[in-house]
C-alpha cells in the first residue's frame, strides 16, 4: 500500500507535489499515466487504500466569458470534490487524512493588508465560490467521517514555468516588451511551489485551515526587477495618470484589455498573513525573489 493518493499530477502545483512524494503516491486523473482513471465530472472508481488524499485537482487561470465557462468552475472544483468523496465512500477505503489545495480568492478582496485565515469568505468569482463550496463540503464530509482536514489558501505560486498571470510577465520580460505601471510600489503575497511539496509530509494528523505565503511579500517591483536581472534585461515604466484614460475607455468597450477594476488590482497591495501556519506547522518558507533571481 502506498502512503498518497494525489489528483492534478499533471498541472503546475500538482507536478512539483508528484516529485515530491513519488515513491509513495499514487495519482488520479484523466491520463493514461494515472493510476486510477478517472473523470472528476462522474463518481471516481477504483480507489485504492491509503493513508492521505491530497485534492490539487481544479480549474483556475481563466477569467469565464460564458454561462458554460462560469458553470466549469463548479463542475471541476466543486462537483469534481464531490465526485471524488463519494467514490472513497464506495470504495470503503476512506483516508485518515485529507489536504485540500484551495486559494485565498475565497476571501474576495481585491486590496488589503495580513489578511488572515479568520476573514469572511466573500469570493463572489465563479472560481471563488466554487472554491468555497468545496471548502463547505469537505468540512462537513471530514467531520462526519473522522477524517483529519488541512485547507491550503495559496496566493500566487512561484516555481519553474508558472501559468497564469506570473507566466506572462516573465514572457514579456525576457522579450522585452513589458511594461512597468507607475511606482510599483503595491506589494503582493506570494509562495514557493517547492515549499507547498516540502510541506505536504509534515501534514498527517493535522485539522486546520492555513494561509501560505514567502512571508515577505513582495512589491510588483521587485518581481518585476528579480525577472529583469534574471535576463539581463532594463524595465521601462509608464506613469500610472496615462494609463487612467485607456482604463476609462476599457469601462465602456468590454473588448479592451484594460479596465479600471484591473488598473486597480494591478495597483493596490493584498497580502495575507501565515503565523498560524508559522506556529503549527514550523512554516518556514524561502524567498520568492532568490528563487525568481536564480532561477
Amino acid at each position: 500500500m502506498k502512503k498518497y493518493l494525489l489528483t492534478g499530477a499533471s498541472g503546475f502545483l500538482g507536478k512539483v507535489i508528484f516529485m515530491k512524494i513519488k515513491n509513495e503516491c499514487y495519482t488520479l486523473g484523466r491520463s493514461q499515466s494515472d493510476d486510477v482513471l478517472c473523470d472528476l465530472e462522474s463518481v471516481a472508481t477504483g480507489i485504492p487504500e491509503v493513508k492521505t488524499f491530497i485534492h490539487c485537482a481544479g480549474k483556475a487561470h481563466i477569467i469565464p466569458k460564458t454561462v458554460e465557462e462560469k458553470e466549469a468552475f463548479f463542475k471541476i472544483n466543486y462537483k469534481g470534490t464531490v465526485n471524488l468523496l463519494k467514490g472513497f465512500e464506495r470504495s470503503g477505503n476512506i483516508p485518515q487524512n485529507l489536504i485540500f489545495i484551495s486559494t485565498v480568492a475565497v476571501y474576495g478582496l481585491e486590496e488589503g493588508e495580513g489578511i488572515d485565515e479568520s476573514s469572511p469568505l466573500l469570493g463572489e468569482t465563479p472560481y471563488a465560490k466554487s472554491k468555497i463550496m468545496a471548502e463547505t463540503y469537505l468540512k462537513e464530509w471530514c467531520n462526519l467521517k473522522q477524517v483529519n482536514l488541512v485547507i491550503l489558501r495559496l496566493p500566487l505560486i512561484v516555481g519553474e514555468n508558472a501559468p497564469g498571470n506570473l507566466g506572462a510577465m516573465e514572457r514579456a520580460i525576457q522579450n522585452g516588451y513589458y511594461l512597468g505601471i507607475g511606482t510599483g510600489s503595491s506589494r503582493k503575497s506570494a509562495v514557493l511551489a517547492k515549499d507547498i511539496a516540502d510541506l505536504i509530509p509534515r501534514l498527517e494528523g493535522v485539522n486546520g485551515t492555513f494561509n501560505l505565503t514567502d512571508q515577505r511579500h513582495p512589491s510588483m517591483r521587485e518581481i518585476e526587477e528579480a525577472l529583469a536581472e534574471k535576463y539581463q534585461k532594463k524595465i521601462r515604466r509608464i506613469p500610472l495618470l496615462w494609463l487612467k484614460p485607456f482604463a476609462a475607455i476599457g469601462d465602456k468597450l468590454s473588448f479592451f484589455p484594460l479596465n479600471s477594476y484591473r488598473l486597480e488590482k494591478l495597483t493596490s497591495s493584498l497580502t495575507f498573513d501565515d503565523d498560524l501556519a508559522k506556529k503549527q506547522l514550523k512554516w518556514n518558507p524561502g524567498s520568492v525573489l532568490e528563487f525568481l533571481k536564480s532561477e
